[in-house]
């Protein structure tokens, strides 16, 4: 009995011995131990003869931009703040930020009772002046009647004439006052003056609406630019009309748009320049968006090679050199990309030779 109990511990020792040895030996094949490796740099991992797999590609130098991006944001060409021309406190604002708004909506409104009491005052004023004028200019008529039958004296109707000009005149006047209160009346309603969105509502009902000091900003949703602040180091590369990259991540898209406003003037804090591009209409593209300038600014001389000729295996990136009609593989390290060739930092020279994309073909 015992013995078949030895002979039973024996076989599970066995098969667990053979299962961890299987285990053992799947992983050291997975980590490629039975497999001869090639270290990275220009030892041939495959060597062939004859025609290679696909065309051919020669390393060449060239001088290529540092491609840089600055930041920028959105914004319209037509920006507006909407702004009492009086002080007056503010009793009402229609609209808020977000708004859609036509020219002639009313924004705001300010309080007119001053102006009404001193259009009622000036209107009242300009009533008596009419009045002393219509008697004025009948005591004219009159005495001017009587002064050609000589009944009255020269001097009684020169002065009666002076009497009727200086009572036309105090018409004349009263009723200026009365025009100048009147478009006061009419400056204590904000009106829009364009088609287009409130940006931000500035003031709040019961807050004194002051000269110049805007309520609410208006913008028009359409003729958007890119407004970036590029480093003064970079901004003497660009010049008015000059095409440059765009890109507007928010849509996922990378456009070329003209530089249209370039401003002299230098940041002192920042040491950089405001440039403005213009942007194409694009549907979905609204003020405020985040954008990118992309734009070359310095150059060096880059190692270049078709962007075919680069195999990715993991992490490693590798192409396939052809020399005296021997191909081998080549680890290398990738820079930038221009256009469809790449730049290659380390691993090949300038003058070798690649083949361009065999891969399918092995």
């Amino acid at each position: 009995m015992s013995q078949e109990k030895e002979r039973k511990d024996i076989k599970k020792i066995i098969s667990v011995s053979a299962v961890t040895l299987v285990l053992i030996l799947l992983l050291f094949y997975m980590q490629g131990s039975f497999v001869s490796k090639t270290p990275p740099g220009t030892s041939s991992l495959v060597a062939e003869t004859g025609q290679p797999a696909g065309n051919t590609a020669v390393v060449t130098e060239k001088l290529v931009g540092d491609m840089l991006a600055w930041p920028g944001t959105v914004k319209s060409r037509t920006v507006a703040g909407i702004a009492p021309r009086l002080t007056a406190r503010i009793i009402e604002i229609r609209v808020n930020a977000g708004d859609t708004v036509k020219k002639g909506d009313v924004i705001a409104r300010l309080d007119e009772r001053d102006l009404k009491a001193q259009e009622k005052a000036a209107l009242a004023a300009l009533a008596g002046a009419n009045a002393q004028a219509v008697r004025a200019t009948a005591d004219e008529k009159r005495i001017g009647g009587l002064y050609e039958k000589e009944a009255a004296t020269r001097e009684h109707f020169d002065a009666v004439v002076a009497q009727a000009k200086e009572a036309r005149a105090r018409v004349n006047q009263a009723g200026g006052v009365v025009n100048e209160i009147k478009t006061r009346l009419a400056d204590t309603v904000l009106l829009a003056p364009f088609d287009g969105t409130v940006v931000k509502r500035l003031k709040q009902p019961g807050d004194m609406g002051l000269p110049g000091v805007p309520v609410v900003t208006m913008q028009v949703p359409h003729g958007l630019r890119l407004e970036v602040e590029v480093p003064a180091a970079c901004a003497g590369a660009f010049g008015i009309g000059m095409a440059v990259t765009v890109r507007i991540d928010t849509l996922n898209q990378t456009f070329s748009a003209p530089i249209d406003e370039i401003i002299p003037e230098i940041d002192a804090q920042t040491h950089s320049q405001l440039i403005k591009i213009a942007l194409p209409a694009i549907e979905g593209l609204k003020p405020g968006f985040f954008g990118w300038l992309e734009q070359a600014c310095d150059q060096h001389i880059a190692l270049l090679i078709p962007v075919k000729a680069v195999k990715h295996l993991g992490q490693l990136e590798v192409v396939r050199v052809l020399s005296n009609g021997q191909q081998s593989i080549r680890h290398v390290r990738t820079g930038k990309t221009f256009g469809d060739q790449i730049e290659i930092v380390s691993g090949l020279r300038a003058g070798e030779v690649v083949v361009i994309d065999p891969w399918q073909a092995r």
